[in-house]
Parts: structure tokens; C-alpha cells; sequence
């Protein structure tokens, strides 16, 4: 009897071990940081891998002035998350708004969907262009 309990309990820390080392097996870290027009500039200037720089603000705002390379993916689409998740999560990306309210809630979104590496431009484009960071038509 001893020996069946034994064995069963070896069994149970067995499957145990398995199932921790499972769950703490991913080591992909997130980094998601708010960050001055000239620590994102430094970013976009270092061009990382892969870099992304995502205009999350609508297509007019969009064609009214962006920053150089930038694609754009509407916050207010109704598949926004959607089209999010359709994007590379393991590359770098550099992730502005106007003003910072709407990149402040996409990171959220981000974040939830596995995003990696995050830049949020503090205080938008509209920060960008007054500390003298240059923008395109």
C-alpha cells in the first residue's frame, strides 16, 4: 500500500514539473514604454529590425500629415483589434496618435495581443512636430 502511494505521488509531482516547466517556458518579455518625441526619433533613427511606425489616427488625419514610413491602422475601425492582430508581433514599433489619448488605450490592445516591443510617442504627432520633428503630406 505504502508503495502504490509512493508511486502515485511521484506520479502527481511528475506531472506537476511538467506542467510548470510548460507554463514557464515562453521568455518572450514585453516592453511597452511611453516615450519622448526624441527617444522615439532615436528609435526610428537606430532603425531596428522590422521597425514600425504605426499612425493609429483616421485616413484624413492620416493624409494631412504623418511621420515618414509610417502605416496606418484606424482606432475608431470596428475591426481595429482585428487588424492589430493581424500585424507582426515580434517586431519593434514606434506607435503614435494626436495627442497620446487614443495610443495610450491601443497599447492596452497591444499588450493583450502579444506585442513585444511598443514605443508610444508621448503627446502624439502633435508633440512630435512642436519639439521640431519632421512630418510628411
Amino acid at each position: 500500500m505504502k508503495s502504490a502511494m509512493m508511486r502515485s505521488l511521484l506520479v502527481l509531482v511528475l506531472a506537476l514539473s511538467v506542467l510548470v516547466a510548460a507554463c514557464s517556458s515562453d521568455t518572450t518579455t514585453q516592453s511597452i514604454e511611453l516615450v519622448s518625441p526624441a527617444d522615439a526619433a532615436q528609435v526610428i533613427a537606430d532603425d531596428p529590425a522590422g521597425l514600425v511606425v504605426l499612425d493609429i489616427r483616421t485616413l484624413e488625419e492620416f493624409n494631412e500629415a504623418r511621420l515618414a514610413d509610417a502605416i496606418m491602422v484606424d482606432f475608431y475601425a470596428d475591426d481595429f483589434a482585428a487588424q492589430l492582430d493581424t500585424l507582426d508581433k515580434d517586431v519593434p514599433y514606434v506607435l503614435y496618435c494626436n495627442s497620446g489619448n487614443r495610443s495610450s488605450d491601443a497599447v492596452k490592445t497591444m499588450k493583450d495581443l502579444g506585442f513585444v516591443e511598443v514605443y508610444e510617442i508621448d503627446g502624439g504627432i502633435v508633440n512630435w512636430y512642436d519639439q521640431g520633428f519632421p512630418i510628411e503630406s
